[in-house]
């Protein structure tokens, strides 16, 4: 897997706010997007969506449509890892300045399988909206 920078919701937040050349992609599926909510100012660019779960066939054609190769793209999912994987997948296709979201926007699990308690966007107080 190709190495990237990981960064925390906060300074994914600092760096997004601070440079107007950053695109901001959420991973996450339609439904998640929609119904769980999403950073201000993020695209929905599935990497993996309903029903099989399979890559997104459109995923590059989308993300390089929104950013071209020269931008910098910070990546969000739900907790981190399908980010990271999208992450390292635009890596090997020449994106060069990528960033993935420690936690995601709904951070790791707690004892009780809950998220949101612990880490990530929304429990950092970041942004967010739902449709």
């Amino acid at each position: 897997m190709v190495a990237m920078n990981q960064i925390s919701p906060a300074e994914a937040y600092r760096f997004f706010c601070d440079n107007p050349e950053v695109v901001f992609v959420d991973v996450r599926c339609d439904i998640e997007y929609l119904f769980v909510g999403h950073p201000e100012g993020a695209l929905s660019i599935p990497w993996r969506n309903e029903p099989d779960w399979e890559i997104n066939p459109d995923f590059l054609s989308k993300v390089r449509e929104a950013a071209s190769i020269n931008r910098p793209i910070i990546l969000i999912c739900k907790s981190g890892c399908r980010s990271k994987e999208a992450g390292a997948f635009l890596k090997e296709h020449g994106f060069t300045e990528v960033y993935n979201v420690l936690h995601g926007f709904e951070g790791d699990l707690d004892g009780n399988y809950h998220r949101s308690s612990i880490n990530g966007w929304r429990h950092d107080g970041l942004p967010w909206q739902q449709c």
